[in-house]
């Protein structure tokens, strides 16, 4: 049985939302979706600083980070293809949470050991009604979910592979990030690591 947990106000925590057979066979979803968008590193806007998380997307539009900025487009910036379609479990998931349009986005970041992400805020999308919805695959990550102003109070979460956080309504522009992740805590992902999936709508 699926356990819903409520982390904070419009934050909810589906614990393995998706069973061990779901996660493998998801997986090899997105590894062969991978093939046609392979993931890269993005930089910082302006510095040029490598991330250290590795991305792709699936989708009409796909999220990207250069020196000139941030921004959703519809081509790979290493490739200049159109991304892949999003996984139908994926799709399936989304519209047991979301009513209204399918997503348009789903941004997948690949956190090796020593990868984090600095707590921000999606607002890179004109449409924000929708919530947020986040897939972890893999090693268990440390997940950091404050207020919409920087400097707040936040609450921290254990991400286990096969569990989906969703935050929308007042916490649609919360800041978040991922502290650290716990390397050896699954055997999903050959060689270890985590992969999120984080589904979003971008157009009203």
């Amino acid at each position: 049985m699926v356990t819903r947990l409520a982390v904070a106000p419009g934050v909810d925590l589906w614990r393995e939302k998706f069973s061990p057979l779901q996660q493998k066979a998801l997986l090899d979803d997105v590894l062969e979706r991978l093939k046609d968008a392979p993931l890269y590193r993005p930089v910082m806007p302006g510095t040029g600083k490598p991330f250290s998380v590795e991305e792709s997307s699936f989708g009409t539009l796909g999220w990207v980070a250069d020196k000139t900025g941030y921004r959703y487009q519809p081509v790979h910036p290493v490739t200049r293809k159109a991304w892949p379609a999003i996984p139908p479990a994926l799709l399936d998931l989304w519209s047991q949470i979301n009513d209204g349009p399918a997503p348009e986005s789903c941004l997948v970041n690949f956190y090796r050991l020593g990868a984090r992400m600095g707590l921000h805020q999606d607002r890179d999308e004109k449409d924000t009604s929708a919530a947020v919805i986040g897939v972890s695959l893999g090693d268990t990550a440390l997940f950091r979910i404050g207020g919409p102003a920087r400097g707040g109070k936040t609450a921290s979460v254990a991400l286990a592979s096969g569990d989906v956080i969703v935050f929308g309504g007042p916490a649609r522009l919360a800041y978040h990030g991922i502290d650290r992740i716990r390397p050896g805590t699954s055997r999903l992902l050959p060689g270890g690591g985590r992969l999120s999936l984080t589904l979003r709508r971008v157009s009203p």
